[in-house]
């Protein structure tokens, strides 16, 4: 099967007014949508779709990794912001990987595993939003992992890049990693040694034994008895530090989201410790500038430089707030954001880019589902680097995250590894509200890109006044390197234009100082993969669109 990697898309957008899900495999989508049709409601929909993916996209998503949900209750007219990631282990140290010779956080190593958040984090969402038990939303998922599905084409292009990592192959050039002492376990999610072709049947028949007794049991499957003790032995082999107490201390928190208004539409991410503290500053510093009105060079390279400066202050402030305080009320200010807006330039792309001071002055799966009464749940779930760690625990198909490798090792930063503290996330869903109604749920997946993703969706959606699907199908940019991830903004960073910009564009960026790298191909999935579900208050009407550049669908009722 020959493999199309243009994303060309043509799709209208998908209407319906009973209920919408939309996710990047359709299989997923659809899990979500029986729900729906059974009565279920959006975070019904939004835990079938989040399991069904875990199954179908098991490299990006699943029980070993984190997961954070919006949820726009209809009767209240509120918005709840779910944070279902995991912390450090209690025994976690800076000064033991200092001796091991570490300068920064390993990134394969069973240190850089944290605690699992996802099971729980779909059973508070359902115990809070839901009509349904786990166990009725894990039956899609358990059939299809027992009974097989075939792989989709950019997930079998994705997975065959895990090979190495998930048999800790002795060649696997991966930098920071332990191949450990004995024989890996990540044949459980491959095909005699290799990944599965597009097209391809693939069972999981240990994952949805997994899934079985979390149907059984609920979240205490995962975080107490057998399941914990062999994830806890399983790291600690690795070098890791978690153990079966780690696993049953775990809870999710509930948080009250952060917010930006911009042009009457108000933007809604939840709070640290996640990224979506970007996506805030940045859409406060574009709500001073009349973009609509813009040549398109003007729009883009103003929105570059606001994300430049919100990705300067995530990086400095983004951390565990329950141990760290974070001055989230100067840092989503109007104020904060006119002061700090003085320092963009009309046509010079900013060559040094430094953090504020308010108290002076990925891979990842993203869905979202709204049903019948207008409640909508956006939810993104997710292993962090492809199968995470690559570790995989043996027997129960579960590959466990390496979030922890997001921690520094600089003591004095608000994000320093700590013992029973939470790491940067990248991973973040958003939410729209316009006049006190649900406008919007969105999210675009892919480690940095997500608040980059929100801010160019929302700036698609309210200025430019596009439908989803077109939001979703233009071309984006993205900031890289030091601008994005790397803990200091300088030298200008490297902005990765998608292709379908045009040329005098990409020229005129480059004139005003901007590090241009254009992209094509099938190096596109690096721009993310969004999905929109768009509500009309008046008549009830869902609008929605679904990526090109993965291989969902969005699906209605």
């Amino acid at each position: 099967m020959k493999f199309d990697a243009q994303f060309r898309s043509r799709r209208s957008n998908v209407m319906a007014t009973r209920g919408m899900v939309a996710t990047s495999q359709p299989l997923a989508a659809q899990a979500g949508l029986t729900m729906l049709q059974a009565g279920g409601s959006a975070a019904d929909a939004a835990i079938a779709t989040a399991a069904m993916l875990n199954v179908v996209e098991p490299t990006s998503t699943g029980i070993g990794g984190d997961c954070f949900g919006l949820y726009w209750d209809a009767k209240s007219k509120s918005v709840s912001a779910l944070n279902g990631s995991g912390r450090a282990a209690a025994a976690a140290s800076i000064d033991e990987l200092q001796q091991l010779g570490y300068h920064k956080m390993p990134t394969f190593t069973g240190h850089s595993v944290s605690i699992p958040g996802t099971v729980a984090g779909w059973s508070d969402m359902l115990e809070r939003h839901g009509r349904m038990t786990l166990a009725d939303v894990l039956q899609p998922a358990i059939w299809t992992a027992e009974n097989g599905y075939p792989v989709s084409e950019i997930i079998a292009n994705g997975w065959a890049t895990q090979v190495q990592k998930l048999l800790r192959s002795s060649d696997w050039a991966s930098g920071d990693h332990d191949n450990g002492p004995e024989q890996p376990s990540g044949h459980e999610l491959l095909i005699d040694g290799r990944a599965p072709r597009p097209g391809e049947i693939m069972r999981l028949p240990t994952l949805g034994e997994t899934m079985r007794g979390i149907a059984a049991e609920g979240k205490d499957y995962i975080y107490r008895g057998d399941f914990a003790r062999n994830l806890s032995e399983h790291v600690q082999r690795y070098g890791g530090w978690i153990t079966p107490q780690d696993m049953a201390n775990h809870v999710s928190t509930w948080d009250e989201p952060i917010s930006a208004n911009y042009r009457g539409v108000t933007l809604y991410e939840c709070p640290p410790n996640g990224q979506g503290l970007a996506a805030i500053i940045a859409a406060n510093l574009a709500s001073g500038f009349d973009l609509a009105s813009m040549s398109e060079v003007d729009r883009v390279h103003t929105m570059i430089e606001c994300m430049r400066l919100g990705f300067a202050d995530a990086q400095q402030w983004v951390c565990d707030p329950r141990v760290v305080p974070i001055p989230l009320a100067e840092l989503t200010s109007t104020g904060y954001a006119a002061q700090r807006r003085k320092r963009i330039e009309a046509k010079r792309a900013a060559q040094n880019v430094p953090y504020g001071d308010p108290m002076a002055g990925s891979d990842t799966v993203y869905l979202c589902a709204v049903d019948g009464e207008g409640n909508a749940c956006s939810f993104i779930n997710s292993l962090f680097q492809g199968t995470g760690s690559g570790l995989v625990v043996p027997g129960t198909g579960v590959s466990l995250q390496n979030r922890a490798a997001l921690f520094v090792l600089d003591a004095d930063h608000p994000n320093a590894l700590a013992p029973n503290k939470r790491p940067y996330q990248t991973i973040i869903p958003a939410m729209t509200t316009r006049d006190g109604e649900l406008h919007a749920a969105l999210g675009v997946m892919g480690g940095y890109m997500q608040p980059q993703g929100h801010f160019q969706m929302l700036v698609n959606l309210v200025d430019l006044q596009m439908s989803p699907q077109m939001a979703l199908d233009v071309s984006r940019w993205q900031l890289t390197g030091p601008s994005a991830g790397m803990g200091c903004i300088e030298e200008g960073g490297l902005v990765m234009m998608e292709e379908g910009f045009d040329f005098g564009l990409l020229a005129e960026l480059a004139r005003r100082g901007h590090r241009i790298s254009p992209i094509d191909g099938y190096g596109r999935v690096g721009f993310g993969g969004g999905q929109i579900i768009l509500r009309d208050p008046e008549t009830g009407v869902l609008t929605a669109g679904s990526d090109p550049r993965k291989d969902g669908a969005a699906v209605g009722w």
